[in-house]
């Protein structure tokens, strides 16, 4: 072991843009796919067929494809298509699929929006009959009963879940390593393997680094829960 070219300050730089990077996927796309999340799973919920299949549709292939498949359809595919390059340099959207960041942050979001539409459809199909029946009771109509009601008592009871799919958002990140010209904490690792020939070492810290934020992200969750599913805890007497 050697781990003294590890805490080297030019290493130590090296992973800290990795670090970066990381943190960037992780957080951006978990905040774009909430935003899909959201519209998609109204969608899996609402009554029109026209609605529910392409959600239903988006879902399945999202969640029925690995993620590195994903990546690479969208950074060796949609963005190498002709008529997207042609329009590289002036027809936005277009003109972000030239950054290999915009490429993978795209499909991250997109994956991580099935998986959570579900989790949320799954949690508004739940919600309490009684709930619903006494908000239309009061006479809301079906925009203020979802924005009022229901959605923020499903968005409460899927946090549990939600909080496994942002640590497997963090560590799915890792994938894009694979998308060259941008480095992640795991591309940094690899680098460092290449440079100095440290397996061991340079993986096992950038280990070191996904389990502290890991530890993080699961404080964070418990803390939410606590906060807003306290009501549920059992009672003691």
């Amino acid at each position: 072991m050697n781990w003294s070219v590890i805490f080297e300050p030019d290493t130590l730089a090296l992973y800290g843009q990795g670090l970066v990077v990381t943190l960037q996927l992780t957080l951006y796309s978990l905040g774009l796919g909430a935003v899909l999340a959201l519209a998609c799973a109204l969608a899996l919920v609402s009554p029109r067929v026209w609605l529910r299949w392409p959600a239903q549709t988006f879902t399945y292939f999202m969640r029925g494809t690995p993620l590195l498949i994903q990546v690479y359809l969208i950074y060796y595919g949609v963005a190498q298509l002709e008529w997207v390059q042609a329009r590289w340099d002036a027809v936005w959207p277009w003109t972000q699929f030239k950054e290999p960041f915009f490429c993978t942050l795209l499909s991250f979001s997109l994956n991580t929006a099935a998986y959570t539409a579900e989790t949320l459809a799954g949690s508004i199909r739940e919600t309490n009959k009684g709930e619903v029946e006494a908000a239309r009771a009061m006479g809301m109509g079906h925009g203020m009963l979802m924005r009022r009601i229901v959605l923020p008592s499903a968005i409460r009871r899927m946090l549990p879940a939600y909080g496994n799919e942002v640590v497997m958002m963090l560590h799915s990140s890792s994938l894009a390593s694979t998308v060259p010209a941008l480095l992640d904490l795991t591309g940094a690792a690899s680098r460092v393997y290449a440079d100095f020939f440290l397996p061991f070492e340079a993986y096992l810290f950038a280990a070191a680094i996904y389990l502290c934020i890991t530890f993080a992200l699961i404080g964070a969750s418990k803390l939410l829960e606590r906060r807003f599913l306290g009501y549920l805890a059992p009672r003691k007497h």
